[in-house]
């Protein structure tokens, strides 16, 4: 390393820089290298073009580009960390709202289910009441008689059009707690959806911030290989001009 002038490595950098090859992490990294390379990184033209490659919408020409870059970085990062407060925000609205959801249809089965057990009971005296009414008709012994006759006139409403009642209403009860346990399970499924996609959003703070798309990579890709085959021609350059010296 220490054997390439100046010049090459410029021309490499340029090279990494121009083809994407190199970002602003790579330069920050060789930054910390050597001091040489450390200055060699510092070059206004290798941060002009990472500006116009990273910000390509903002202004270009500066008398510091580094110092540009990095005030441009520092707005973008708090854009982006500012859009991922509101998303993680949003995801635990969604969860806070499935799980008030779920304590409401919680609240619902139980009201439902007892409804039912109430109408089931009910049912089941009006039951009782009209085989009682019934038995009056034939002789029973005084003691079974009394006990049944007290079970009639405790019934105060019409057994028939009451029991009807009820076994329509219990027909509907028994619908209710079938429609709120599906909705139940449905609701917990969405809940368990919105616990992985806050989950996906949790901050780390090893995240990139400059995160890039599947197309961006292959694009990085087809780059790196072509710079590797212009590094390889400089480098070959560079030895054709050390052998002509030589001579």
């Amino acid at each position: 390393m220490a054997m390439l002038p100046d010049e090459i490595w410029a021309h490499i950098l340029e090279i990494g820089t121009d083809s994407a090859s190199l970002t602003y992490r790579d330069l920050c990294a060789l930054a910390m290298a050597s001091r040489r390379l450390s200055r060699l990184s510092a070059e206004p033209a290798l941060w002009s073009t990472l500006l116009a490659i990273d910000f390509p919408d903002g202004e270009k020409v500066s008398p510091s580009p580094k110092a540009l870059y990095q005030t441009r970085f520092k707005l973008e990062k708090a854009k982006r960390v500012a859009l991922q407060r509101a998303k993680m925000l949003f995801a635990q609205s969604k969860v806070a709202v499935s799980r008030k959801r779920l304590q409401e249809l919680k609240l619902s089965l139980v009201r439902e289910g007892d409804r039912l057990k109430a109408a089931v009971e009910e049912l089941r005296n009006l039951e009782r009441a009209r085989t009682a009414s019934v038995a009056l008709n034939v002789w029973q012994p005084d003691v079974v008689r009394g006990r049944q006759k007290q079970i009639v006139e405790q019934c105060t409403v019409p057994i028939e059009s009451r029991v009807c009642a009820l076994k329509m209403e219990v027909q509907v009860c028994k619908q209710q707690i079938a429609n709120f346990n599906k909705t139940y399970e449905e609701e917990k499924k969405k809940l368990g959806k919105h616990k992985q996609a806050l989950a996906s959003l949790e901050y780390h703070p090893l995240q990139s911030h400059f995160n890039s798309t599947p197309s961006d990579s292959n694009k990085r890709k087809r780059l790196e290989l072509s710079s590797d085959s212009k590094l390889s021609s400089a480098a070959f350059e560079w030895d054709e001009q050390e052998k002509a010296e030589s001579f």
